[in-house]
């Protein structure tokens, strides 16, 4: 499981969404990412993208495990202004393949958090091991799937 950006990684209750921060949808992490301009989204696992917005997006692998990565809070009112897809809905991706680019600088400027939850979905607490702490790069190990 790759970081799908760089950032500074938190706990899902830092986000400012009560359904990541309460961990609703599965556990994981939130990235905090740089606002220095555009960067690209990558695909946290293999796998295909079963859902795909330009907020957000869902890989999922053949195993059954399935990644959400969410680009910023209350994003899905830009209506995908200021977001680019790099893929298609259905396309089988490589870990770390561009999926989509954004500008989290923009996101914030506009009033928006530009917190990234990534999520394991449907999976509980204990299903991850090695979570990251600090400051992670694009790509870099996020965390580790426990059987």
């Amino acid at each position: 499981m790759v970081a799908p950006l760089a950032g500074v990684v938190r706990p899902l209750a830092d986000v400012p969404d009560r359904v990541f921060a309460q961990g609703l949808p599965g556990c994981g992490v939130a990235l905090d990412p740089g606002r220095d301009g555009p960067v690209e989204a990558l695909a946290p696992i293999g796998g295909r993208v079963v859902v795909l917005y330009a907020h957000a997006f869902v890989v999922a692998g053949d195993d059954g495990a399935a990644v959400l990565v969410h680009l910023g809070i209350d994003t899905v009112q830009l209506r995908g202004e200021g977001f680019e897809l790099l893929v298609e809905q259905g396309e089988v991706v490589e870990a770390g393949q561009p999926v989509v680019r954004w500008d989290p600088g923009a996101v914030e400027r506009g009033g928006r958090s530009p917190l990234v939850p990534v999520i394991a979905m449907d999976t509980p607490d204990e299903a991850l091991a090695d979570l990251a702490e600090g400051h992670v790069g694009a790509g870099d190990r996020l965390w580790t799937w426990v059987p």
